[in-house]
């Protein structure tokens, strides 16, 4: 196997990156099974041995695509939790979360999908997917703790929440079901939310 370059200079490191944003567009146009690599290195402005040079495959392109996704669709969440400030008020901040957790979805929905169709069959996407549920429910836990909010089982409770917050978002963002009042939803789904930390 043909070794794999690791761009030092700015040149090459653009031309990676290049690449891999060429590989985001793509797969979120026409998911991860309908593009080749062929259509990663025409869409990059590049030729396929150029992405050869820098990647063993599309599935290697794959890898560093959802470190993007990853960077990209949840820095609106991350900023939420930035500006926990005690003493805390959940009925602003369980709105903001919310707000920012459909928002993540709705802007990256292509990708979303693309991403979340691979979970199952990719252990390497099912592991960052876990490490970032993690990394959202410490870093929530966290803001809470330095905004002085301090609970038995706090992790979970967050945890919990997170997944709930999440359900929410799908709903109104994927699943849209015609029987559903989404405000009716919304309104439920913060009060719950609100008798947990409160």
């Amino acid at each position: 196997m043909e070794s794999i370059r690791t761009p030092k200079q700015q040149r090459a490191i653009d031309t990676k990156n290049r690449i891999i944003r060429a590989g985001y567009e793509l797969f979120a146009q026409k998911g991860y099974y309908n593009t080749n690599t062929a259509e990663i290195a025409k869409q990059a402005g590049v030729s396929t041995g150029i992405v050869y040079g820098y990647f063993h495959d599309k599935r290697d392109i794959l890898i560093d695509v959802l470190d993007i996704y990853i960077d990209q669709a949840y820095a609106p969440i991350f900023a939420v939790l930035d500006q926990f400030v005690a003493p805390l008020d959940f009925g602003t901040v369980l709105p903001q979360v919310l707000d920012a957790a459909v928002k993540v979805h709705r802007d990256n929905a292509a990708m979303h999908e693309t991403l979340h169709a691979l979970t199952s069959q990719d252990k390497a996407v099912e592991d960052k997917f876990l490490a970032l549920e993690e990394e959202v429910t410490s870093r929530m836990t966290a803001a809470l703790q330095e905004a002085g909010y301090h609970s038995d089982h706090l992790f979970e409770k967050v945890h919990w929440a997170m997944d709930s917050v999440q359900s929410f978002a799908h709903e109104c963002v994927f699943d849209q079901h015609g029987y559903i009042d989404y405000d009716a939803l919304r309104s439920i789904v913060e009060s719950t939310l609100l008798n947990l930390f409160v």
